[in-house]
């Protein structure tokens, strides 16, 4: 009889990595985020809050790991709730410095500085507490994503980084990201796992360190501007991927350095060709209003024919709005949708299985977070 001592068993081999699959139909998304830009349109901007949760679902809902898809449980009302709370906040400080810039001209540049400060600091902790808002109404599995940690102890972080960036111009910025990253990661759990983040900015750097040298180049030479914005964007999104750990569970990917070369030049496109668009339509809306008033085009568009210029007034509103839903479609079908779907199409899961048995854990957070990152401008997915 032969035998094996216990514990000399070999160890079974690793369990190849996973791959993200993303499901969701490009004409789909099209036709939604169309309807959702022109509701947008006649609503005054409040239909936002329904076409990013709209958006999101079904980004969520079609992206799967190990053949289980995500669910996103967020709700409009809360998003459009927590942006009117951050208005309330926002809106006293705006009024503040209209009237300090009005009663002292003087003070009005001074005063500039401490509102920019506070706009930094209050965008810094929108960033934090909307990210935290999107986890925890992140389901996987019937397992929710949560975070923990201070909001205000990550916009301390980021202003300090983000003096010391400005005071080496620029050349600080990858340990800018990696330690911020870090501090988001730390405080990311999964059920009962946390989660961690291993990039490092000598990574960052060593991948793109070249694009910081020859950005001055291209603030000069326009053409190459999307070409080294895109590059920088596909190197860091590469590089935040592979520090990504939740638990045992870690991702990687190969996204290619040219891989968003496409898509940002088809944005360009866009909208070169609906500003030419909206170049003739103001054009023609000239010519028509000059020729139905029967008087030179200096009178009709003088001061003393204000009346006269208000159908050209209107057409110029409609132009505009109509400018600005084609390009949000763009922009949401290109750099939302697509940029999505290019990047998880690289990703692949290793150690799946440490996230087979978790337990549920963690609160929802409110959206006041995403309030303001509506507010302020940097609301991101």
């Amino acid at each position: 009889m032969q035998w094996a001592p216990i514990g000399s068993e070999p160890l079974p081999p690793p369990l190849p990595p996973t791959r993200v699959d993303f499901t969701g139909n490009r004409s789909e998304f099209r036709k939604m985020v169309t309807k959702g830009a022109m509701l947008e349109l006649v609503t005054f901007g409040f239909y936002r809050f329904w076409l990013v949760t709209d958006i999101r679902r079904h980004l969520w809902t079609h992206t799967a790991v190990d053949d289980d898809a995500a669910e996103y449980t967020g709700r409009a009302k809360e998003l459009l709730i927590g942006f009117l709370i951050a208005l309330a906040i926002l809106v006293p400080i705006y009024l503040a410095y209209f009237l300090v810039g009005i009663e002292f001209e003087r003070w009005q540049a001074f005063a500039s500085v401490p509102l920019f400060v506070a706009f930094y600091a209050f965008g810094q902790f929108a960033i934090f507490r909307a990210r935290r808002y999107r986890l925890t109404r992140t389901v996987w599995r019937g397992v929710r994503f949560w975070m923990d940690g201070s909001g205000w102890a990550y916009s301390f972080r980021a202003m300090a980084w983000g003096l010391l960036v400005f005071l080496t111009l620029g050349l600080a910025l990858p340990w800018r990201e990696a330690a911020l990253e870090r501090y988001k990661m730390q405080h990311t759990h999964y059920g009962d796992l946390t989660g961690d983040f291993e990039g490092d900015g000598w990574t960052f750097f060593k991948r793109g360190w070249w694009l910081w040298l020859l950005s001055p180049v291209a603030l000069v030479i326009f053409p190459l501007a999307p070409f080294f914005y895109a590059e920088f964007r596909a190197r860091e999104w590469r590089w935040w991927l592979d520090g990504i750990r939740i638990g045992g569970v870690s991702l990687s990917s190969e996204l290619p350095h040219n891989a968003f070369y496409g898509l940002y030049w088809k944005v360009i496109g866009w909208w070169t060709l609906l500003s030419m668009i909206f170049g003739a339509y103001i054009g023609g809306a000239t010519m028509l209003v000059v020729q139905l008033s029967g008087l030179p085009a200096e009178q009709v568009f003088g001061p003393e024919n204000g009346a006269k210029s208000i159908p050209m007034l209107v057409a110029m509103v409609i132009g505009y709005f109509a400018l600005a839903l084609a390009l949000n479609i763009v922009m949401r079908v290109y750099l939302q949708r697509d940029l999505w779907a290019k990047v998880l199409e690289t990703v692949e899961v290793h150690n799946i299985a440490a996230a087979a048995d978790v337990r549920g854990s963690g609160e929802l957070a409110s959206a006041l977070g995403e309030g303001f990152a509506d507010g302020l401008d940097v609301a991101g997915f």
